[in-house]
């Protein structure tokens, strides 16, 4: 939605999230932390919103930490300003969670590269103006043989075409039919683009914690407002123990997964290793998300599941949250895998 982006970069939201230095606003590197508090805060009032703004980071990101001055001065402003819309094209048909199992060809031509292959499941695509995409330049060398390019939407042989899932978000699959990019296109170095993508994810996988925490706090606040102006049986719903133990138990497990999410970004933002602390906030306030927007709509009942209705929208938004940046299995694997390196 171009007109939210330009909407949010009016209120100085989606220049926040950038540096003044690379043409943003925010007087030097932005934190996990902040991140956490905006897509928080924006979650609560405005899913698209929240969603919108995400994204160009996620997009962008891998430009500002990894590109070169010139692809830095060409694309963060005009993504800062909401006037190009930028995408992160990782997740392929046959690799989701396995991002080393990456099909997508990149094969020497000169001095540059052609792009063969597909990715799907791409947020922003196919409209995107410009995507950091990840692409396989040396064979059988897993995640240590894949490389990140930009690539404009304009390019030519590149082509795509929409998706429609349960939340209605801007998303499409993108096809590669031999996609020139030159050695001025690469991102970081060659074969090191997946610590290109994971510096990247490192810095956001907290804040879709914060994202699912902003979800699950305006379903409870919607929940307390029905319990106190329905009546049932003659007293309010929220004289039914069944239903104020709910209430408890969903405000609870908010607060537990907003300390996890952000203790994992302030541990991020001193500088120490939060793989593992990144993963159990993803997990537990992903899956709290879901379970406290499930409560609210019982507590609701029909209502809440009419077209349009403020819980309807976001039962249908957090169940993504779950699967994309690493499904709730994934971050499972990777908190044991941390415990036994301890």
């Amino acid at each position: 939605d171009r007109d939210l982006l330009r909407l949010l970069a009016e209120r100085d939201l989606l220049p926040r999230i950038f540096p003044a230095a690379a043409g943003g606003s925010h007087d030097g590197d932005v934190s996990a932390l902040e991140l956490c508090v905006l897509r928080e805060g924006l979650a609560q009032g405005c899913t698209k919103a929240e969603t919108a703004l995400a994204l160009q980071g996620l997009g962008a990101y891998p430009i500002l930490q990894s590109g070169g001055a010139e692809m830095v001065a060409r694309w963060i402003p005009v993504v800062a300003r909401g006037e190009a819309v930028a995408a992160f094209a990782l997740t392929e048909p046959g690799a989701g969670s396995d991002a080393a199992a990456l099909a997508l060809r990149a094969e020497r031509d000169g001095e540059g590269w052609r792009l063969s292959g597909e990715k799907k499941w791409i947020s922003n695509a196919p409209q995107a103006d410009v995507y950091s995409v990840f692409a396989r330049t040396t064979e059988s060398a897993g995640a240590r043989g894949v490389s990140a390019f930009v690539v404009e939407g304009t390019a030519d042989g590149l082509s795509g075409e929409r998706l429609h899932l349960v939340a209605p978000h801007a998303i499409g699959s993108l096809i590669f039919d031999g996609v020139y990019v030159g050695p001025g296109d690469l991102l970081g170095e060659l074969d090191d683009g997946f610590k290109v993508a994971m510096r990247t994810l490192d810095l956001f996988r907290p804040s879709v914690g914060a994202f699912a925490v902003g979800m699950a706090q305006a379903a409870l606040d919607a929940a307390l407002a029905h319990g106190a102006e329905r009546e049932a049986f003659g007293k309010e719903l929220r004289s039914f123990q069944a239903i104020s133990q709910e209430l408890a138990n969903m405000a609870t497990s908010i607060e537990a997964a907003r300390l996890l999410v952000y203790s994992a970004a302030a541990r991020y933002d001193r500088g120490e290793r939060v793989t593992s602390q990144s993963a159990m906030a993803k997990l537990f306030a992903t899956e709290t998300a879901q379970r406290v927007i499930d409560a609210a709509i019982q507590i609701h009942g029909a209502k809440a599941l009419e077209r349009g209705h403020l819980l309807e929208e976001l039962y249908r938004e957090v169940r993504a949250t779950r699967i994309y940046e690493g499904t709730s299995e994934i971050q499972r694997e990777i908190i044991t895998r941390e415990l036994y390196r301890q």
